[in-house]
């Protein structure tokens, strides 16, 4: 019996961590010092990369300012190869971006494997132009193997303040399997989520060891989650709408 993909998890582990430990580490003091200011952590992420997004949204042991920007045309339960073709068209990331309220001083985390595709692209210019700092997670390895699709002739890694590597493969999947041509084993939501996970706990230590009370969210399937969480939601549902 062979797990290969397990092996493969632990190794791409230890070449984040490796890696990607130093701008992490910037990226979860800059989270701490947006909480403190009372600013909102954004997510942004198509296709499977919506997945991301909604890690940390609304999480037992989550951050409570975060506003994961999520659209169905843009995700796979509303048609999956439509999903592929919208995340190509230019514009909508401005719209959406409008729409969610994000403004100056707030971060937002741009997820693509390949980075290369215009929503992604788009959202990281636009935030940009807002004032924002961006923070992107992409596969490096991918993104250099390819040419962008967006008018800038960018990709996402070009545009962003921060960016931390996934430390992916051109196609994400990397379980290579004899006399077939097709690999399987996609690697990036694994390393996405292990990667916003420790900067989200890292930020809340950082906080911590400088005195201030992080805003996180307990477990609603306790006896006291409920009303612990209703006290932390009244400061930021006014500008997260999707509380």
């Amino acid at each position: 019996m062979s797990f290969r993909y397990i092996d493969i998890i632990k190794g791409l582990i230890n070449k984040i961590e490796s890696t990607q430990i130093k701008v992490m580490e910037e990226v979860a003091q800059l989270c701490a010092k947006t909480i403190k200011s009372g600013n909102i952590i954004y997510f942004f992420g198509t296709g499977h990369s919506h997945m991301i997004c909604e890690e940390p949204f609304y999480r037992a042991g989550g951050l409570v300012p975060i506003y994961p920007i999520l659209e169905p045309s843009l995700m796979l339960h509303d048609g999956a190869y439509k999903s592929t073709l919208v995340e190509r068209v230019e514009g909508l990331s401005k719209i959406l971006l409008e729409q969610s309220g994000a403004a100056k001083d707030d971060i937002i985390f741009v997820i693509s494997n390949s980075g290369r595709n215009n929503a992604t692209v788009e959202m990281a210019l636009e935030a940009k132009n807002k004032g924002l700092k961006v923070v992107a997670i992409t596969s490096l390895f991918h993104s250099k193997s390819v040419a962008s699709r967006h008018t800038s002739r960018k990709k996402l890694y070009e545009v962003a303040d921060y960016v931390i590597d996934n430390c992916g493969i051109v196609g994400d999947a990397a379980v290579v399997h004899e006399n077939f041509e097709q690999k399987t084993g996609p690697t990036s939501t694994v390393a996405d989520v292990l990667i916003i996970n420790s900067i989200i706990s890292r930020a809340v230590e950082i906080m911590l060891d400088r005195g201030l009370k992080p805003p996180v969210f307990m477990s609603s399937n306790t006896d006291e989650g409920d009303e612990f969480n209703k006290k932390v939601l009244e400061k930021y549902k006014s500008r997260i709408k999707l509380l």
